[in-house]
């Protein structure tokens, strides 16, 4: 199966567990290019959380916020914002059950509560700017995805009353909620669809939940060696952990790359 397009998570995926890039994973992306096949961010992350990743590995193309906002080569192809009343309603739940939100969209994010211990808990594992403070910020700005920052299970109050959300835990105090039918499969469909590239050449690496969807419509979807557990029985193959050479063997099962071959840097 000849691939044309390889769509990449961010963190636990290009990234390691310090948020670095291993040297193999610069060599197996150049070795990428080289052979002339795109490759493409596709993350929870919002755009200003990883533009130094693009710069690094220099790649133009991205789908973020789970798939609400997809750039091709500086172009936007794609925009799905969650609805303003589901907004009304999680920032009033939240609120009764003081729980603190953080509100993303494409060109900032801001938290409802201020200097909120745990808010920072998890924000910093993704070791980024901390967001700003603006409890009416989701009033008027688009916002693509917010932070939910509660303790594991909590989030199942919220489901009966927001059916329009979906709810994907990425640490023990937050979640992403993002709207029902949002994914990173969503974003990656409308860049294959604007690109008229068959998903059967298109591969897919991620070791997270919100990998799921986006490894199951793919052609060849690769599961991190590091990845969630509930993540495997969605791969078409699982590789090696990010740390140690997974990107490199991934590439080299998916033929997108040789073996044994590196890249000149």
């Amino acid at each position: 199966m000849s691939r044309k397009i390889v769509f990449f998570d961010i963190d636990g995926t290009l990234l390691d567990e310090e948020k670095r890039i291993p040297e193999d994973t610069r060599l197996a992306i150049d070795e990428l290019k080289a052979n002339g096949i795109e490759p493409v961010i596709a993350t929870g992350r919002a755009p200003y959380f990883f533009k130094w990743l693009l710069e690094e590995l220099d790649i133009e193309s991205f789908v973020s916020l789970n798939g609400g906002y997809v750039v091709y080569k500086g172009k936007e192809i794609y925009d799905r914002k969650i609805p303003i009343g589901d907004l009304e309603k999680l920032v009033e739940l939240s609120g009764r059950a003081g729980h603190p939100l953080v509100f993303q969209g494409k060109a900032a994010y801001n938290t409802n509560r201020e200097d909120d211990a745990g808010v920072w808990t998890a924000v910093d594992t993704l070791k980024v700017e901390r967001p700003g403070f603006n409890a009416d910020f989701w009033r008027g700005e688009g916002i693509y995805q917010v932070f939910l920052h509660c303790g594991d299970g909590e989030e199942s109050a919220y489901l009966p009353e927001l059916p329009g959300l979906r709810f994907i835990r990425w640490h023990p105090n937050a979640l992403d909620v993002l709207p029902h039918t949002g994914s990173k499969a969503e974003g990656i469909q409308a860049m294959l669809d604007a690109l008229d590239i068959p998903a059967a050449e298109a591969v897919a690496l991620g070791d997270g939940l919100n990998d799921k969807e986006m490894l199951e419509l793919v052609g060849l979807g690769i599961a991190m060696g590091n990845s969630h557990p509930e993540l495997l029985a969605h791969a078409d193959y699982v590789t090696a952990r990010a740390d140690e050479g997974g990107i490199r063997q991934g590439l080299v099962y998916a033929g997108c790359i040789k073996e044994g071959k590196e890249a000149t840097v």
